[in-house]
């Protein structure tokens, strides 16, 4: 009596129909399960076609609001603080 070899996944392809695998791929990426469909839907099942695409997407969203004073207020705040050291006129003996 043979035994049948059973099958083993393919460990660069990502199964859909998997919801394990889903789970796991869409946590590590941080995407949501449309964002997932849609880059699987346009580049194919390559795991890393999908974290290259989804690195470049991470990427190109804009920052948000990293609330950073005007370069006028960066400006006069470096030059109180240099004002404000001591100027030694003599040498300490």
């Amino acid at each position: 009596m043979r035994r049948r070899a059973r099958p083993q996944p393919v460990r660069n392809k990502l199964d859909l129909a998997d919801p394990r695998q889903v789970r796991l791929l869409k946590k590590r990426l941080q995407l949501s399960e449309q964002e997932l469909h849609v880059i699987v839907g346009k580049l194919g099942n390559s795991i890393s076609a999908i974290s290259k695409e989804a690195a470049a997407q991470r990427a190109s969203r804009a920052p948000e609001s990293l609330d950073v004073p005007p370069a006028a207020v960066i400006a006069s705040t470096t030059t109180v603080e240099a004002s404000a050291e001591p100027v030694l006129t003599e040498a300490p003996t």
